[in-house]
């Protein structure tokens, strides 16, 4: 989120998880709600429905940012899903949500011409 905010020559971007809206502190003095403005090219967001650090409320919150923005952007949210999915190191790994994000990321890539 915030590097696609960052850099004008990115075509696409894809956050897998990440927090959305929080407060500013010292290491992290904006969030991703705060750029949605900025954002510079499409972005999709792929999210799990049970990860207890990203409330589904904050995908919405952003969800509306965007829109408000008109900026172009989707969210995927696997139900019973925990944090850090995709990471198949980890025990929270989940295999299916895993590989669908996988498709639709590079699909997402391919749709907006960067792969």
């Amino acid at each position: 989120w915030m590097y696609a905010a960052h850099n004008p020559s990115l075509k696409a971007a894809v956050a897998w998880y990440g927090p959305l809206v929080g407060q500013p502190s010292e290491t992290r003095p904006t969030n991703p709600i705060d750029v949605v403005a900025n954002l510079k090219c499409p972005v999709l967001g792929l999210y799990g429905g049970a990860d207890t650090g990203i409330p589904s409320d904050t995908i919405e919150q952003m969800k509306a940012a965007m829109q408000k923005a008109g900026k172009v952007g989707e969210f995927i949210v696997y139900p019973d899903t925990p944090h850090a999915f995709n990471a198949d190191y980890r025990p929270s790994y989940r295999e299916a949500p895993a590989k669908d994000g996988w498709q639709k990321m590079l699909a997402w890539f391919k749709k907006y011409g960067v792969a």
